[in-house]
């Protein structure tokens, strides 16, 4: 177990390493004509614990500077399913520009990998359309089904493309005395490119305990996750539970997957330091 400081954001409630996973939770619908400041501004900080990497047998544990960032526009949304552009938005069904990240993996700090080139850090973006199937009347509860797509970029001197996921959820929104709570689960998807760039063991870099190996395209475990919220007087407080299940993934043969499951978790504290004077209908 290694542990780090590292500047990062918490989206959400899922951890900034988070590959295929959707990036954050989104609560239920407060109730019509609730309006609350166009934009909120804070600072805190989170922990965080997840593996290197999904199908890691090591795993870190990180202390994030917390931004707390929310801005409630038309079309530009920075909340708890963090920031986005909402493309269309209608009764049942919405459609956004989602983003999530990953943190990079050191080889020469994960004995799997260990000789090999580091993992850098990625970007994903892509389209999420995310479809109402159940509200309650009082609109404290929903169930939506999500459908992000995204490609996966590196965040290095030289970025470049290494592939695209496809992540479908099943979303059920909660608010209870005064907490969001978020349950979710699905399974996960990513292409031969994907994979293979996690995955995958090169000639060069094989040994007698690590064959070479090729990934290939498809189904990539399932995930669930659980997750709560509240906001205080001043204060933002979170925390989020997520297991991982690699079994029967199409590159469960790689010998850089040392373990088929796992949990990551993190908790986080925020203060609000600054609000905007301009009040907006809001449903989060």
């Amino acid at each position: 177990m290694r542990s780090a400081i590292v500047v990062g954001v918490w989206l959400g409630t899922v951890p900034l390493a988070a590959c295929a996973a959707d990036a954050g939770d989104r609560a239920a619908d407060a109730p019509s004509g609730v309006r609350r400041p166009l934009w909120e501004l804070g600072i805190g900080v989170a922990a965080l614990q997840f593996p290197d990497y999904r199908g890691s047998d090591e795993s870190g544990t990180y202390l994030l500077p917390l931004p707390y960032v929310v801005y409630r526009g038309q079309f530009l949304r920075a909340d708890r399913e963090g920031a986005r552009a909402v493309l269309v938005d209608a009764d049942r069904f919405e459609v956004e520009l989602s983003v999530s990240a990953s943190v990079p993996t050191r080889s020469r700090s994960n004995a799997a990998r260990n000789g090999m080139p580091d993992l850098p850090p990625s970007f994903e973006v892509g389209p999420k359309l995310n479809v109402a199937l159940w509200r309650s009347s009082d609109r404290r509860a929903k169930l939506e089904l999500r459908l992000p797509v995204r490609a996966v970029f590196t965040v290095e001197r030289s970025p470049h493309s290494v592939g695209t996921t496809f992540s479908p959820n099943l979303n059920l929104d909660l608010v209870r005395s005064g907490w969001n709570i978020a349950l979710q689960a699905g399974p996960l998807y990513g292409d031969r490119r994907r994979h293979e760039h996690i995955y995958g063991v090169d000639p060069v870099f094989a040994t007698a305990q690590r064959p070479a190996y090729r990934a290939g395209g498809g189904y990539a475990g399932w995930q669930a996750l659980a997750s709560t919220s509240r906001r205080f007087a001043g204060t933002w407080v979170g925390a989020f539970v997520r297991y991982d299940s690699l079994r029967g993934a199409t590159f469960a043969a790689s010998p850089l997957v040392r373990r088929d499951h796992a949990f990551t978790m993190g908790v986080g504290v925020a203060w609000v330091l600054a609000s905007s004077s301009v009040l907006v209908a809001s449903d989060d």
